[in-house]
């Protein structure tokens, strides 16, 4: 699964991290004072480093848990976001994640503890009622087996039903979820775009398919699901390719149970777009013309008019109240 395992000194004899080694014996491992000696350096070749990822082991200082950005989620009011991880197993081609980072190896930092204590202090001095969104810069269950970050985190935020998590996630790593009660104040957060453009773009991610099927235990279980159309790319019979997928995702779910559905243009900071265009210069999605407002680009090919369309199609099987556009 990984070509190395770089260990930060400091976390060596970390009981987390002792188990992630013991799950491992074969994979070398490599001693490091900082995970950005390994991670940060330059000259790195993110396109071929993502054939064989190493695993980086840290600890995070500092703020570990942030405002989330404007328009982000859900719910009006104060939101934060907090990453365990740095990159995704997953290779979907369009992912910010590619012009945000050097390097493709994976930053796992395990000192969960931490992260805990900032989210409890935010609930107890600050707002009982906020929300907290994972696999903003990874994907939330894909390395759960290695992880272990909801068994971590789902009997922390137990203890504070009034606070919501939202798992966002491409995975089928749901058994960690069905092997346990669902509580009331997590939402599974599954992203989806249109079959084509999975088979395009969407490498290494399981099917549309199978990610109903995820959901589809998931709410047998009792857990809260939720719906992220995006990013929404520009292709052939657009429309008609989202009617397909709309009419097979709320024919097979109970809608009435879902908590929120969103839609989402391609858009990401315009540096990372550069980013990109270099690493995958053959690449035809990077090769479209974009728009470039407030320093952030999006795609030409992509108008609010087929956005409002595509909201008409969603309005067919869900009310508008569980509804929003992500910004």
């Amino acid at each position: 699964m990984f070509s190395a395992i770089y260990i930060e000194e400091e976390v060596r004899d970390s009981v987390r991290v002792q188990e992630i080694l013991r799950r491992f014996p074969a994979v070398p491992r490599i001693s490091c004072n900082r995970y950005g000696e390994v991670f940060n350096r330059s000259a790195q070749n993110f396109r071929l480093q993502k054939k064989a990822p190493a695993l980086i082991l840290a600890k995070k200082y500092g703020n570990l848990v942030l405002p989330s950005p404007e328009g982000y989620g859900f719910k009006e009011g104060s939101s934060y976001y907090f990453s365990h991880m740095l990159n995704c197993l997953y290779d979907c081609r369009y992912c910010f994640l590619q012009g945000m980072f050097r390097s493709a190896n994976y930053v796992l930092f395990v000192n969960y503890e931490d992260f805990a204590s900032q989210i409890e202090e935010l609930i107890e001095k600050q707002d009982a009622s906020s929300i907290y969104y994972s696999g903003y810069d990874c994907d939330s269950l894909a390395m759960e087996p290695v992880s272990k970050f909801s068994k971590f985190f789902l009997p922390f935020f137990e203890k504070y039903p009034e606070s919501t998590l939202e798992i966002r996630t491409k995975s089928m790593q749901i058994r960690c979820l069905n092997e346990r009660a669902a509580i009331p104040n997590c939402i599974v957060a599954m992203s989806f775009t249109s079959h084509e453009s999975s088979k395009k773009h969407e490498h290494k991610v399981a099917s549309n398919l199978k990610r109903i099927q995820a959901l589809q235990k998931l709410q047998g279980s009792g857990w809260k699901v939720a719906l992220r159309f995006e990013p929404i790319i520009f292709e052939d019979g657009l429309l008609e390719n989202y009617r397909a997928l709309f009419f097979e995702i709320f024919s097979s779910l109970d809608v009435s149970q879902i908590h929120s559905v969103s839609i989402g243009e391609f858009r990401m900071p315009v540096s990372f777009h550069k980013n990109i265009a270099r690493i995958y210069p053959d690449e035809e999605l990077f090769a479209r013309e974009i728009l470039i407002s407030d320093g952030v680009a999006s795609l030409k090919d992509t108008d609010a008019d087929v956005i409002q369309q595509l909201e008409t199609l969603l309005f067919e099987h869900i009310h508008p109240e569980q509804y929003y556009r992500c910004a």
